[in-house]
């Protein structure tokens, strides 16, 4: 066996130290994620995952678009490591310690737009939306919340009230945050009221601006819109590029805060550090997460100093701004702005242009789409209809896996491409080739 040989599938899968695995999590797991396919994972490195039986497997879902820097980099693993050796806990919001600082300041600087900011950190994607809305309630004194379709915010109860992209999300748990509205997003390809992007002038926003403002969300009370300038669990949606400018314009007109969700898009996946670059958007409240550290609990909310002040003790996080995860979310900086960034940018339009020729070949792919690496392949029933074919998705996830490539899915029954930002263009023609293969032989 070549230990080089990625993917690599040496046993039936799961194997059998993975079929224990998954016997013993069946007793004492918690079963409320359906999974795509059994990958027992034992150790990752790089673009690679190896389980529990040897087998090897090409990671195209990076934890969900976490290790931005692939799995265990050598530079981010020797910062956590000195950092725990040195101070592994200590709240930032009763003590000081410098590591919190010296993110802040980083944070501050690469963060879109020309204002003096302030930076608060929190532990996951879902607890800064959370944040999010504390503040933009607070600095508003408006309660209202607009949302949009196809969102996905985070499964905590805020988060959730603006969660809109599948109703297993939702069912069983209402009621929800009191006050939060939906409107569409500009997801072309499906387009909510029936346009094509060759015509289109942004009548998807009529809905907020036509329908909520004068029927049941005054805009003088609405506090905050949040949008995703890349819509991710939602189908990795890229809006046309006067929708972001159009929610930034109405929201100034009414003073309304915009409250930008980069926790996926964020961190170098669409080829810049924030999606938001590609559009000239400048969120009033910007939120991160995900890639932020390379796999450690961290995540981040950066406004404006202006904004960015609370009544003394209002919000907290014991964990938010661990000393270990600030030191692996520098490393991680560092690393993008060394050439990660625009390997994201280079290896997403190969990727891209790879994908859109298989078009040509499976005319189950109805649509490719998306920045950098953060791609999308549409599986559809029919050009025509556009029908969305969910089925389909699950069957390509379950045969690329036994072919040792991970995915995952998104949206109605898209695959999501989002592979660490390390890959090279080897790795790349090889999903591609899998994909391909898997395609034809369903």
């Amino acid at each position: 066996m070549n230990e080089a040989q990625v993917p690599y599938i040496g046993t039936e899968l799961p194997g059998p130290k993975a079929r224990a695995m998954l016997d013993r999590e069946k007793v004492w797991v918690s079963q409320n994620y359906v999974k795509d396919y059994p990958l027992v994972v034992d150790r990752g490195q790089g673009m690679v995952l190896t389980d529990l039986d040897g087998n090897r497997f090409l990671d195209f879902a990076a934890g969900i678009a976490v290790c931005a820097t692939g799995h265990c980099h050598p530079r981010v693993v020797a910062a956590i490591q000195k950092q725990a050796e040195r101070l592994l806990h200590l709240c930032a919001i009763d003590f000081y310690y410098p590591q919190v600082v010296e993110l802040a300041e980083r944070l501050a600087a690469v963060a879109p737009g020309e204002s003096e900011k302030r930076v608060y950190f929190a532990n996951s994607g879902a607890e800064a939306i959370e944040t999010a809305l504390k503040l933009a309630r607070l600095r508003t004194g408006r309660q209202k919340i607009v949302a949009c379709f196809g969102a996905f915010h985070g499964r905590t109860m805020g988060a959730l009230s603006l969660t809109a992209s599948k109703a297993t999300h939702r069912r069983g748990y209402a009621p929800f945050l009191p006050e939060v509205h939906h409107t569409h997003y500009a997801s072309c390809y499906r387009c909510p009221v029936g346009r094509e992007p060759e015509t289109c002038s942004v009548e998807c926003l009529d809905l907020l601006e036509k329908s909520l403002f004068n029927a049941v969300a005054p805009p003088e009370e609405i506090a905050a819109i949040v949008v995703e300038p890349v819509q991710g669990e939602g189908g990795y949606f890229v809006p046309k590029p006067e929708f972001l400018g159009r929610i930034a314009e109405l929201a100034k007109k009414h003073g309304i805060l915009v409250v930008g969700d980069e926790v996926q898009s964020g961190f170098g996946r669409t080829g810049k550090m924030f999606a938001s670059e590609h559009f000239g958007f400048e969120p009033d409240i910007l939120v991160l997460g995900k890639g932020i550290a390379s796999g450690m609990p961290l995540s981040a909310v950066v406004a404006s100093d202006e904004l960015m002040q609370w009544r003394s003790g209002g919000h907290g996080s014991t964990f938010g701004g661990n000393p270990v995860s600030c030191e692996a979310s520098l490393a991680t900086i560092e690393l993008l702005e060394e050439g990660l960034i625009d390997n994201a940018a280079e290896m997403g339009e190969h990727l891209k242009s790879r994908l859109q020729a298989l078009m040509e070949k499976h005319e189950c792919i109805g649509d490719v789409r998306g920045l950098g690496l953060m791609l999308a392949v549409d599986l559809v029933k029919d050009r025509e209809s556009r029908e969305p074919d969910h089925e389909l998705l699950q069957k390509v996830l379950y045969s690329a896996f036994e072919k040792g490539v991970a995915f995952l899915g998104c949206g109605a029954s898209s695959v999501r491409i989002a592979p660490p930002l390390i890959i090279t263009e080897n790795e790349a023609d090889i999903a591609v080739d899998v994909l391909d293969q898997t395609l034809g032989e369903l």
